[in-house]
């Protein structure tokens, strides 16, 4: 396997987990991986991966290089472009700076014996593809698209933003590679018309095996709700305001009592604006006069310092809203724990690749409230596992706050069909055999190579 990046998003937490589960089905697997080795700070990827022979490629060095994408062991670029970030956006790297990465991508599949292999299964679409094409040419690849590729390459087609000089380029390497691989794993089937018009990859080599969870570590348990709440919202907070390090803000205007009597919303998620976090608090704060009991939102997530447009914590002031709390950023070990002390998961995401803490919040029996897209929709059915609103639609959001709350009846039946259909269609262990079938598809005889 490959990952580009070093560990700290989604694709990282799929790697782990099928990277843990698919020698159960008879595939043993090494993982070269970035790595961000930089004290107090997540990324290590030997830490990360613990268990999973996996060879890191440290980026720390790279930070402190005049141009972080051209030292010796490159900066991987990014999908997103944030105007400062060592990660600068594909879509604005030239041709030197893609041989670059595609010469010292070479060296490290090449040490860890990709040539070697029987599948070479490259997450995202990176230069990692075309060093594989040619350290190993004659091995097969099976392509994982995440999602977030797809997003640059819409906003490529939609006529590149300023600075994207390069866009184009780009544009034509990620449809090559995505052409030479046999398969192409898929999130949701709402991806398939999204590949077949970026990538032009036929549809019937498609494979739609969406992200999942962890059975042993996500499902309904009884912890102490209100020691958990003090513990991380007033003994050891990790809340933030602009300018100021995690622990400056223990929770919102609102104390612990909100934690007493009724159920607990929870947003776990990066403070982007895809996210719609302020349209959350907005709707919060209104459908709060409506609840029959003090129910508190508690937002997880944010890392210090990374956030888009306005802060929560200054929606949170904006409006007046009352009993949101911020519990800052918590590693994804940590996330069962809150899971356990809530009642309902929202995630009003616009753009959601596909909605893993929905999936997560699921199996440990929360009912969902999402926007109906993208993936969200694959997951929630709305009425009978959840509720589904409207992207960017207050009003539904609200609406389906006030009964959520209010109807307990509604909330426990939608939120028990939610932890039934988690454990059917998104457990990693049924996911990862359909992967081995992938892999047993594709493998090319020794022969061959």
């Amino acid at each position: 396997m490959g990952l580009m990046f070093f560990p700290r998003g989604g694709s990282a937490h799929v790697t782990r987990a099928l990277a843990g589960a698919l020698p159960a089905h008879g595939w043993d697997v090494t993982l070269v991986s970035g790595s961000m080795d930089l004290p107090g700070r997540p990324g290590d990827a030997r830490e990360f991966f613990a268990g999973i022979d996996v060879r890191p490629v440290d980026y720390a060095p790279a930070l402190d290089a005049p141009d972080p994408l051209l030292a010796s062991v490159p900066m991987h670029p990014s999908y997103e472009d944030r105007p400062g970030a060592p990660d600068r956006v594909f879509a604005g790297l030239d041709d030197a700076t893609a041989e670059h990465l595609a010469r010292a991508w070479s060296e490290v599949l090449a040490g860890a014996g990709a040539a070697h292999a029987d599948v070479l299964h490259l997450h995202h679409l990176t230069p990692l593809h075309e060093a594989a094409a040619r350290v190993a040419p004659d091995v097969p690849v099976v392509g994982h698209v995440h999602g977030t590729e797809l997003l640059m390459l819409e906003a490529i087609a939609d006529g590149p933003p300023e600075g994207w000089v390069h866009a184009r380029a780009w544009a034509r390497r990620m449809r090559a590679w995505a052409r030479r691989c046999e398969r192409l794993v898929l999130l949701s089937p709402g991806q398939r018309v999204r590949v077949q018009r970026l990538l032009g990859y036929p549809a019937e080599r498609c494979v739609v095996i969406p992200n999942g969870f962890d059975p042993a570590r996500f499902h309904a348990v009884a912890i102490d709700r209100m020691a958990h709440w003090r513990e991380h919202l007033v003994d050891r907070p990790r809340g933030w305001a602009p300018g100021q390090e995690a622990g400056s803000v223990a929770y919102g205007q609102a104390d612990l009592a909100a934690f007493a009597s009724g159920p607990v919303l929870l947003y776990v998620g990066r403070f982007t604006a895809v996210k719609r976090l302020g349209l959350l608090i907005e709707s919060y704060a209104r459908a709060r006069a409506s609840f029959g009991v003090r129910a508190p939102l508690v937002v997880v997530g944010g890392f210090p310092g990374e956030w888009e447009g306005e802060h929560p914590l200054e929606t949170i002031e904006r409006t007046g809203a009352c009993d949101v709390f911020l519990a800052g950023w918590h590693d994804h070990a940590e996330l069962p724990a809150f899971l356990a002390a809530c009642d309902v998961i929202v995630l009003p995401s616009v753009r959601e690749q596909f909605g893993q803490v929905l999936v997560e919040g699921m199996a440990c029996g929360l009912a969902p409230i999402a926007a109906d897209a993208w993936g969200p929709r694959d997951i929630v059915a709305d009425g009978v596992t959840g509720w589904l609103v409207a992207p960017d639609d207050g009003p539904a959001l609200e609406r389906a706050l006030i009964e959520a709350v209010g109807d307990p009846g509604q909330r426990r039946r939608r939120a028990a069909a939610a932890r039934a259909d988690a454990r059917r269609r998104f457990a990693w262990p049924s996911l990862a055999a359909r992967l081995a079938a992938v892999y047993e598809a594709v493998r090319a005889p020794a022969t061959m190579r």
